[in-house]
């Protein structure tokens, strides 16, 4: 056993929806306790679809047509951890900075970081990938994207940083990348991607987090969001 393993088991004990006592003195927040989703919506609406629910102390879309969920409150700058669990084949999506603008759907405004059944998955964008943006460096044993996920039917842990213009991913406690919102390496990607003349596009500083009805059986736990002094 490593000791990254080491350090990433030590730091996930016991219980996965509560916060340790220095994540409490740390500014850290639930946003699911595994009893109750009250601190969601869905998208667009004041209250939450009846296909997501809380089973086995997770929020668990148990099928299509859930559609996507937002937090109640709008977060700018923040640190974010969760654990999915994507069934055979799966899809779904973090979203951040999302905006409701009427007649548009979440991706509208809020860039994506991908989940997904990278072995059975169809879409070419993998797990922890930020949506046509940024990926993983290549893994010098395979020559493709590192990918640090476990199988469909396991739980992952997603951590994702926005601090300002300033963010990062990581995979059960692999760092996949860095970027900086509004940076030229940033503008570069953004022009060659689907979202290049869409308006509402990573233009709001701040928003909801959104959790995406993909179409697929999905659950999340351990939803951890600690917010940061603006910038």
């Amino acid at each position: 056993m490593t000791a990254l393993t080491l350090l990433f088991l030590a730091a996930h004990p016991g219980e996965p929806n509560a916060l340790t006592p220095a994540e409490q003195t740390g500014g850290w927040q639930l946003l699911f306790d595994g009893k109750s989703a009250d601190q969601w919506r869905t998208y667009g609406k004041p209250t939450l679809s009846d296909k997501w629910q809380v089973k086995d102390g997770a929020l668990t879309l148990t099928g299509g047509g859930g559609g996507d969920i937002v937090t109640r409150e709008p977060y700018e700058s923040f640190e974010l951890v969760l654990e999915y669990k994507i069934g055979t084949g799966g899809n779904s999506g973090l979203m951040f900075h999302v905006v409701e603008v009427p007649g548009k759907p979440p991706y509208d405004s809020g860039p994506e970081v991908q989940i997904q059944d990278n072995a059975g998955g169809h879409d070419p964008q993998l797990a922890g990938w930020l949506y046509q943006f940024y990926k993983p460096a290549a893994d010098p044993k395979t020559g493709k994207p590192l990918d640090a996920t476990k199988p469909a039917g396991e739980w992952n842990e997603l951590r994702f940083k926005l601090d300002g213009p300033a963010g990062e991913v990581s995979m059960n406690g692999v760092k996949y990348y860095s970027f900086e919102m509004g940076s030229a390496d940033w503008k570069e990607k953004l022009a060659k991607s689907k979202f290049a003349t869409w308006a509402n596009f990573a233009k709001a500083k701040t928003g909801h987090l959104c959790l995406q009805d993909h179409g697929d059986v999905v659950a999340f736990r351990g939803i951890k969001v600690k917010p940061l002094a603006a910038k």
